[in-house]
């Protein structure tokens, strides 16, 4: 792995694990009660989940694209975490949002990482399209869109909403945050993917877009079975 790669991964990981561990043992230690609660087989199901769909969907996306080669994807991660925590959840008949405590998390490494992908370039296979925009990047072989950035933006902006979220209304981030996470950054990287040169499975759609598509689904979905509940 590229060292600049490796460093910011790092600096995600401590970010992700350090506010983490600050909103278990402040606002949001309810939901650190409920996951302990729910034992092994949620941990089980989140880590197996993330580190399966990692693999998986990036592998999957750059065979597809033409380069037969291991791949690791963050939204190949939280869709396979996302299936495997649900599938946890109906084996101990568990029903509501976990997810709340992991959605700082999941923004800030997000916003971090992807600043690694950025400045490792070509070699991380993640930079967009050739462009002549203003504001194109050229990583080596000319102008391309800075696609990494434009993500980390995106949920840099939606980490200020969990904040503002957090602060004024409470309740709603832990009923519906992880689930507005969801909609969010799958709407967002959605639109990104048009712009990376990645193979297409179906139309103009790649791997990627179809697990956003699927993304945006859960999240809705989920919202309005909890606002049923209510």
């Amino acid at each position: 792995m590229n060292n600049v790669h490796l460093i910011f991964d790092l600096i995600a990981a401590s970010c992700s694990g350090g506010l983490t561990f600050l909103l278990s043992k402040t606002v949001l230690h309810t939901g650190l009660e409920r996951v302990n609660a729910l034992g092994w087989p949620y941990y089980g199901g989140l880590l197996v989940g993330a580190i399966w769909g990692a693999f998986f969907f990036g592998s999957l996306n750059l065979w597809i694209s033409g380069e037969p080669q291991l791949g690791r994807s963050i939204l190949g991660a939280l869709v396979g975490a996302i299936l495997f925590v649900e599938v946890a959840k109906v084996w101990l008949g568990v029903s509501g949002s976990t997810g709340a405590l992991f959605v700082p998390a999941f923004t800030i490494s997000t916003v971090v990482g992807r600043w690694g992908c950025h400045f490792t370039g070509l070699d991380d296979e993640t930079v967009g399209i050739r462009t002549n925009v203003a504001w194109a990047v050229d990583y080596g072989d000319g102008p391309r869109h800075a696609v990494a950035l434009y993500e980390s933006g995106a949920m840099g902006l939606f980490f200020v909403l969990c904040l503002f979220l957090m602060r004024t209304n409470l309740t709603f981030f832990q009923k519906y945050g992880f689930y507005l996470m969801c909609v969010w950054y799958g709407g967002q990287r959605f639109l990104w993917e048009f712009l990376k040169p990645y193979g297409t499975v179906i139309g103009p759609f790649n791997v990627f877009h179809l697990c956003c598509i699927a993304l945006i689904g859960y999240g809705l979905c989920m919202m309005v079975a909890a606002q049923k509940r209510a």
